[in-house]
């Protein structure tokens, strides 16, 4: 069995859900299990309604209308016999919203998260399903949320492996001795109760992974607008090189300093089953790609560019101007930990602890309230952090030009600087 993953562009409409169906049509000799994320940009369409429900504002109506509206014309499009079930199904989707708002939110607000902006993949692979179901395929639909099970850590839930592996086992030996595609979604899982949590924003990469160690699948395929994976975000950088085959280690060091084309946890999964992944372009799938497996031997044949926006240094210093020592390390990552802020680079001096993190608007400051009970806490906004893997100084150069330095950090695989612009 082949894993294969579609992200929110190649469902961005009802041409694109054509294509993904002309992709799988590439394999007709292959069980697949397809993972589909919320159609183009529904996610954020969501974490927008979210926020002004949370509000109490007038945009509710505007914000879930434009939800149904955007998903209406793309079902209109592919499914003009109104008397398809897939009416049915997307009216009851579209109830379940209303009633879900009506309720009310009760002020926990990543509970709300996943409650509500999970629902964008549950009707998208309602609707790929039903497609490929019309072009005469063995597909059927899976709520992921009965096979993968984490704990009870909303937005970023933590998988219960054993269980979810007894699920997925269970689950894909029934599904597989009558159909040749399942589809499923990812990002969602759920608690031992059966509430819905989410594996973190982006996380179908990670569900694809989770899905093929369970299964023990032949490989995964990430299915992307770019040709695989490039040395560079292409909005940064005009003349960027693919990657035809790294290591699962380069993957993962990659991954972990936020190169977005991979889920930082998708790797290690597969890795532990030796399954390899492969990045390719729905645009263009005759194309080799990349392909992430064991080999180290091309790891370092191009320099790598990672750049992350919106970054805030935390400059944080006991009040006496004692020694920031282990009692205190402890009691600040116990701080981030707790408000949920994930720690993009850190240095410490013996006076001062450094962290650049990414600038969100509802966690990091009621953390750096926190941190001032007993610390004094410095910050600059506005900041970049780039990363390069086997840099020399000529791609340093290339990088820091106009750029004023804040942390420079070097080993003797990656260069790592938080920087501003120079005014």
């Amino acid at each position: 069995m082949k894993v294969f993953k579609f992200g929110g562009a190649s469902v961005k409409s009802a041409d694109a859900v054509r294509n993904v169906v002309s992709v799988i049509n590439r394999y007709p000799n292959d069980q697949l299990m397809v993972v589909v994320s919320a159609m183009g940009k529904t996610t954020n369409a969501f974490e927008m309604l979210l926020n002004a429900w949370y509000h109490n504002n007038s945009l509710v109506e505007e914000c879930f209308q434009e939800i149904i509206d955007y998903h209406n014309a793309i079902i209109r499009d592919l499914f003009p016999d109104f008397s398809d079930p897939i009416y049915t199904d997307f009216t009851q989707w579209q109830g379940d919203i209303e009633s879900y708002l009506e309720g009310g939110h009760n002020d926990f607000f990543d509970y709300d998260y996943d409650g509500l902006v999970s629902r964008g993949e549950l009707l998208s692979t309602k609707i790929i399903t039903r497609y490929l179901q019309s072009q005469n395929k063995k597909a059927v639909w899976q709520d992921a949320r009965k096979m993968i099970r984490t704990n009870n850590v909303y937005r970023d839930g933590r998988v219960d492996w054993q269980t979810t592996q007894n699920l997925v086992q269970k689950t894909m030996t029934s599904l597989m001795n009558k159909h040749t595609i399942v589809v499923t979604q990812g990002f969602i899982a759920s608690t031992p109760e059966g509430l819905t949590t989410t594996l973190g924003r982006e996380g179908s990469d990670y569900t694809a992974s989770i899905l093929a160690y369970c299964t023990e699948a032949e490989s995964v395929t990430i299915w992307k607008d770019v040709p695989g994976v490039l040395n560079a975000d292409p909005k940064w950088f005009d003349n960027t090189i693919k990657l035809d085959k790294i290591s699962y280690r380069e993957a993962t060091e990659l991954s972990y300093y936020g190169a977005s084309i991979i889920h930082p946890k998708t790797i290690k999964p597969l890795e532990n089953k030796k399954i390899p992944l492969y990045a390719k372009s729905f645009l263009n799938p005759e194309e080799e790609g990349t392909v992430i497996q064991e080999s180290q031997d091309y790891d370092t044949l191009v320099p790598s560019f990672i750049f992350k926006i919106n970054q805030i240094l935390l400059s944080i210093s006991t009040k006496d101007f004692s020694f920031v020592v282990e009692e205190n390390l402890q009691d600040i990552f116990k701080l981030f930990n707790e408000h949920r802020v994930k720690i993009r680079l850190m240095q410490n001096s013996a006076l001062n602890f450094s962290v650049c993190a990414d600038m969100d608007e509802r966690k990091i400051p009621s953390l750096i309230e926190a941190l001032q009970e007993d610390y004094k806490v410095l910050y600059n906004e506005n900041l970049e952090l780039v990363t390069i893997r086997h840099f020399d100084e000529a791609t340093i150069d290339r990088v820091t030009l106009n750029k004023k330095i804040l942390v420079d950090q070097r080993t003797r695989n990656t260069a790592r600087m938080v920087m501003e612009n120079i005014v």
